[in-house]
């Protein structure tokens, strides 16, 4: 029997994150976890949200939107999680049952203990929801200028540095100007932080301390051990389920699915669709980001089909 629990990540728009510790004797007692509880018969997600963090935590929702799906086997349950993001809400939130609660800066998530089930959930709260992928660039003055029109244009804070032409030397040269800068630019910005993702071999980005890593599907699929990136987010670009699975299997981060839509740079490789699209972030718990064709008005639909976000070259280096 799987349960159904809705779920919520709840913000007080001044870059803090309500959390809920279990009880002892509960299931994954004392961890941390984002409040909610069981859907009932009948209800919906959103109205078991709503009943569950009035009933915990005393606050009514007046905002949010879905953030991600998690199903997740334990060795002794199922579960699916619902996860909705709450921006705006009525009341003071609490630890209405008597569990301990409180108000953690985003950036400190990552020192509290979470049932396993709620790691991807950690990832969709820690991570952007847009992404610029790197062009092509002839000199690093370019590269580094065209970042920072485009965090300042588009609002960005995750970069994803991709020089294919470059020698691991020069690479390494570029990334450490680059992850100084865009920490620089956005350092005034309380609830921001800035992340930088490295797409080169895993052994190039450890010798880097790479905060961030993404592997192109050839990586993916040789990779066999999580534990060979030291780093703290592991992504991966993902084209099928079999990627998506092997994704999942190595407990990467977040994912890639692309094409979505046809591509100018890879006009051979058929495009995935929004149906199919869909049907896929649907069979994984990962936070995924839609890549291929993506524009920054397709934001609220990738939203609205259960993804993260959307990771871009041209939507954002204008």
């Amino acid at each position: 029997m799987i349960i159904h629990v809705a779920a919520a990540v709840i913000e007080d728009g001044l870059g803090n994150i309500f959390l809920a510790k279990r009880p002892d004797d509960k299931h994954q007692g004392g961890l941390w976890e984002f409040p909610g509880g069981k859907v009932e018969s009948g209800e919906s997600p959103t109205t078991a949200l709503i009943r569950e963090l009035d009933e915990e935590v005393g606050i009514q929702v007046t905002e949010s939107h879905p953030l991600i799906q998690v199903p997740y086997h334990y060795a002794d349950k199922s579960v699916f999680l619902d996860v909705f993001r709450v921006t705006a809400f009525t009341g003071t939130a609490w630890g209405k049952e008597g569990q301990e609660a409180c108000w953690v800066p985003v950036n400190e998530l990552d020192s509290y203990s979470f049932p396993a089930a709620n790691k991807p959930i950690l990832n969709a709260v820690l991570l952007p929801e847009k992404v610029l992928i790197t062009p092509a660039c002839e000199s690093l003055s370019e590269c580094l200028e065209g970042i920072k029109v485009a965090m300042g244009k588009h609002d960005l804070t995750w970069v994803m540095l991709r020089q294919k032409q470059l020698s691991d030397e020069d690479y390494c040269h570029w990334a450490v100007a680059i992850s100084a800068d865009i920490k620089a630019a956005i350092k005034d910005h309380v609830s921001k932080s800035a992340l930088l993702t490295l797409n080169c071999s895993v052994e190039l980005a450890n010798r880097l301390n790479a905060d961030g890593l993404h592997l192109t599907s050839a990586r993916l699929m040789s990779l066999t051990c999580r534990e060979e990136f030291t780093g703290r987010f592991l992504g991966a670009s993902c084209h099928s389920l079999e990627e998506l699975n092997q994704a999942a299997a190595l407990k990467c981060d977040y994912v890639t699915l692309s094409p979505v839509n046809a591509t100018g740079s890879h006009p051979e490789t058929p495009a995935i669709g929004w149906l199919e699209t869909e049907k896929l972030i649907s069979e994984t718990a990962l936070p995924v980001l839609l890549l291929g064709g993506m524009h920054a008005d397709d934001l609220s639909r990738a939203f609205n089909i259960g993804a993260h976000g959307i990771a871009a070259i041209n939507a954002w280096w204008t």
